[in-house]
């Protein structure tokens, strides 16, 4: 399938507390940054405060999911959001991402945005990689207390 036609079938769908959308978000998020892998109660629990969607290619059950988007709303004085997009290995370089990260980066701004971070987790080269070419700009690194994985923050210049 072409990048058009791959965008033309990209159907996207806001997971809340109640849906079993909730799995599929848990499935990309795990495979993407795997020392962070949630159970569905912390998923739950992040879709209560969080703007979490998922992506599928093609419509109805035979959809193939393909990635998931976290948008963390405005915070203090700042208001600065968060916004990530992942998408499955086997899916990248299709532009897949690309939709994505718009429709979060557009959902931010829409919340009251006005300074746009990401944060990756930095043995995601192709992550890293998409950030920069978005403009983002690394302004932290960091361990989580008592774990070993690298960390890093980014914010849109």
């Amino acid at each position: 399938m072409t990048e058009l036609g791959n965008l033309a079938n990209l159907r996207i769908e806001r997971v809340d507390a109640a849906q079993p959308l909730l799995e599929d978000w848990r499935h990309v998020h795990n495979v993407i940054v795997p020392p962070a892998a949630m159970d569905l109660d912390e998923v739950r629990e992040r879709a209560g405060r969080n703007h979490l969607e998922v992506a599928y290619l093609g419509d109805g059950p035979d959809g193939i999911l393909v990635g998931c988007t976290t948008v963390r709303p405005p915070t203090d004085d700042t208001a600065t959001a968060t916004v990530i997009a992942r998408v499955l290995p086997g899916h990248r370089r299709q532009g897949l991402g690309e939709q994505l990260y718009v429709r979060a980066l557009a959902q931010a701004r829409e919340l009251g945005a006005r300074r746009i971070e990401t944060v990756v987790l930095a043995a995601n080269t192709e992550g890293l990689r998409f950030a920069e070419r978005h403009g983002f700009v690394e302004f932290d690194r960091y361990t989580l207390p008592g774990e070993s994985e690298l960390w890093i923050d980014l914010r849109l210049a």
